[in-house]
């Protein structure tokens, strides 16, 4: 997979804040609003930017970490919810955000192990039926982890044709926390201890043993500590192909709702292959995962809402889309002083 992400081009700056700064408020008055809508200029290189036909993408594979009983939650989990999401009545959490905020909703099987029916339109990607338990090898091969970086960059370029020009992630996996947990530790530098959290709900026995089996798998691990190694030897293939997905789509000068905890350690491992990625990430909200906020600061990244989510599947970045909208529309429909013959007072 062969990206080339360019950071966006900084000469726009000083125009795009002199209109944000001419419109009739206080300068600096609507805050994060300002900050986004700059942003997203910078992004798009125009100063009246767009958001076009918003999608959420949710990624779905198993791990074979599970069956050290890391989560709460059995395997099948996994399969039953991607079914969910696609019942034709779109009762799951991440379909009534999708309808109330505009979103088309894709559900890509990345690796789960099911065998799904051809009707539901599910987008069938699958790498094998859930990654190796990486207590005792690699999650996956080489070539399993191009396989989904390919897989990950093909369904945003099919969004790109469909007109989209923003999106978000989201993933659903039973035992992905262990693998984000893993990738915050090595790729941040924090203990693996503060990184592990309850995940689906275990209780501080569960979060225990989950931190001993994790502790004992970095023990394991044998590889070249690259980034690329890490992201195969601990990753699941819903993970890794999330983030050729983000890799893709700042590629194309999309912008990138980043939903929680796996989601940023997506983001996370791809700002390592690709530092300028982030600039094209706007970060929806701090999660109540144990970690997500160590792992926002580390990144430097300021997340948009705290209301103590921690569903994933794309929930918290669709929820914080209408104030990326705001920003979008405060830049193109407030007027100026000018235009208003409102006297600028500062």
């Amino acid at each position: 997979m062969n990206i080339s992400i360019e950071r966006p081009d900084p000469k726009l700056r000083t125009a795009l804040q002199a209109k944000i700064d001419s419109l009739t408020k206080p300068k600096g008055s609507l805050g994060r609003l300002e900050e986004l809508a700059l942003q997203v200029g910078l992004i798009q290189q125009t100063l009246s930017p767009r958001l076009c036909h918003p999608q959420n993408i949710v990624f779905a594979a198993d791990h074979g970490i599970v069956e050290e009983g890391v989560s709460v939650a059995p395997k099948e989990v996994t399969w039953q919810q991607v079914l969910h999401f696609t019942h034709p009545q779109g009762t799951g959490g991440v379909n009534f955000l999708c309808r109330q905020h505009g979103f088309a909703l894709k559900v890509v099987d990345a690796g789960v192990d099911y065998t799904f029916p051809k009707d539901r339109g599910i987008i069938d990607l699958k790498v094998r039926r859930g990654t190796s338990n990486f207590l005792h090898e690699p999650a996956m091969t080489e070539a399993e982890m191009e396989q989904c970086l390919a897989g990950g960059a093909r369904v945003v370029r099919q969004c790109a044709e469909e007109g989209s020009n923003v999106l978000s992630f989201g993933e659903m996996g039973i035992g992905n926390t262990s693998s984000s947990s893993l990738w915050m530790s090595y790729f941040t530098g924090i203990p693996l201890s503060a990184c592990v959290g309850a995940g689906s709900g275990l209780d501080i026995k569960g979060i225990l043993h989950k931190l001993d089996v994790l502790s004992r798998a970095k023990d394991n691990y044998r590889g070249d500590g690259s980034t690329r190694d890490l992201i195969r030897w601990f990753g699941g293939f819903e993970m890794v192909m999330a983030v050729g997905a983000m890799l893709q789509a700042a590629e194309l000068k999309m912008v990138i709702l980043v939903d929680g905890f796996i989601m940023t350690s997506c983001m996370l491992a791809a700002s390592k292959l690709c530092p300028a990625v982030q600039d094209y990430a706007v970060f929806g909200h701090c999660g109540d995962e144990s970690g997500h906020r160590k792992m926002l600061d580390a990144m430097g990244a300021k997340p948009l809402l705290n209301l103590g989510l921690r569903l994933g599947e794309g929930t918290g970045a669709i929820c914080a889309y209408p104030i990326l909208e705001s920003a979008v529309r405060m830049i193109n429909e407030m007027d100026t002083f000018s235009a208003a013959e409102i006297t600028k007072y500062f």
